[in-house]
């Protein structure tokens, strides 16, 4: 797999991945709760919604707003099963592997960091 700022770049050449940004409360809420929470949300969220390999409502399972990881999920192709195979080529219709989940938590989590660090700099 492609490294985490390779992956963002290609990511930042999409103009709909490019517009997806925390917005204030978000920010807010990853420094409430932590980098470390916000590490473990991404976790569950990607073994509860993304990793089985039969998804009910793969492409609708991630909201586009109300939690960071959701945000960080749509600016990384990380939402569903089909922006994952287009995107990272992991193939829908099987499980994801403990090697695949953690790239997908830590791509989201470089991303928000990412995020977060460009908001403390304005």
């Amino acid at each position: 797999m492609k490294n985490y700022k390779e992956c963002i770049d290609a990511l930042s050449k999409s103009s709909f991945r490019s517009r997806f940004h925390l917005k204030k409360k978000d920010l807010e809420y990853v420094k409430e709760k932590g980098i470390e929470t916000i590490r473990k949300h991404a976790y569950d969220f990607i073994v509860t919604r993304l990793a089985p390999a039969k998804i009910d409502n793969d492409g609708k399972q991630t909201p586009m707003r109300n939690h960071p990881v959701f945000i960080a999920q749509h600016a990384t192709a990380t939402c569903c099963r089909v922006c994952l195979e287009k995107w990272y080529k992991i193939e829908k219709g099987r499980k994801l592997t403990d090697d695949e989940i953690e790239f997908i938590v830590n791509l989201i989590m470089f991303w928000i960091e990412k995020e977060v660090n460009h908001a403390n700099k304005n």
